[in-house]
């Protein structure tokens, strides 16, 4: 299965439908999503994942709500009646907030449950092999405003997207994922999850730790063929014999050692030197190069 469907099949199998409260808090995410919706005080909610329907099922069977499930194509939808539902008040068709707009009063727990409801509700995933996207809708402006500020008040930051009367929050950062999946209750989504970011996160820097490698190689190669050039177009005009021994020894071993570093080479002279000494030189011979071939310094 893919990571989606593990996720929201062990969501949907969490076992606290003793706790009265959190059945309600959760319940109340599923009815905040944009996939229910309300006709004549019906509450109609849809959705083609299995995991979704049945927990969304055990919530109302929980609160002694009763329902119809039917199919229509590849999709379940559930009708239940909204006066059934005692903690939800309907005005004009519009799911009121009434009882839980003071986020600062609600425990976390609940808080917790209702983001559950959320995700299990109209929530999707992506792959985190592939990228980090995570993404819950909602009915309107005012529920989407009540979800940032729930999510805000248990430390994850979410941005927001309103695009053609469709309200989502979205997170792309692995960090705040991995918190969301912990806040529902998804421990074995976590792990893997947590062992996916390392994987990448390793990959990651072996490709950056490659690529300077790669980098510094290039540049030693260039730097090489620049000095290689420059001794060798002084041998080609007679000029060489007229460097000092400590130039003419290191331009020789520049010669033999084509693509070793200013280091190595520096361990191969009578004397070794550093690094820093190995440039010098080399830029010396360079330098007395671009003075002595072709006046204009193109050697």
């Amino acid at each position: 299965m893919s990571f989606s469907s593990d996720l929201k099949e062990e969501l949907s199998k969490i076992n606290n439908l003793a706790d009265k409260e959190q059945v309600k808090f959760e319940l109340i995410g599923y009815l905040l999503s944009s996939n229910t919706s309300l006709d004549h005080k019906i509450v109609r909610y849809a959705t083609e994942n299995d995991y979704n329907i049945n927990r969304y099922t055990k919530l109302l069977s929980n609160m002694n709500v009763d329902y119809d499930i039917s199919m229509e194509g590849n999709t379940f939808v559930v009708v239940a009646k909204c006066k059934s539902i005692k903690f939800i008040k309907i005005i004009d068709d519009k799911i009121q907030l009434s009882e839980i707009s003071e986020i600062n009063n609600i425990k976390e727990e609940n808080k917790r449950a209702m983001l559950r409801g959320f995700f299990l509700g109209s929530g999707s995933i992506n792959n985190p092999e592939n990228s980090y996207h995570l993404e819950i809708s909602f009915q309107n402006k005012e529920i989407l405003e009540f979800a940032i500020n729930l999510l805000k008040d248990l430390n994850v930051k979410v941005k927001k997207m309103i695009v053609d009367n469709r309200y989502s929050i979205y997170l792309k950062e692995g960090e705040e994922i991995s918190k969301v999946l912990a806040l529902m209750g998804a421990n074995k989504a976590i792990l893997h999850f947590e062992e996916i970011r390392v994987q990448k996160e390793m990959r990651g820097k072996v490709n950056r730790i490659v690529n300077c490698e790669t980098a510094n190689l290039n540049k030693t190669i260039n730097a090489s063929i620049k000095q290689i050039e420059a001794i060798k177009k002084l041998k080609e005009s007679k000029k060489f014999n007229k460097l000092n021994d400590s130039l003419k020894e290191i331009a020789e071993l520049r010669l033999k050692y084509p693509d070793m570093s200013l280091v190595e080479l520096g361990s191969k002279l009578k004397k070794p030197v550093g690094k820093s000494g190995v440039n010098y030189r080399l830029n010396k011979i360079i330098e007395i190069a671009k003075e002595s071939v072709n006046g204009d310094g193109d050697f």
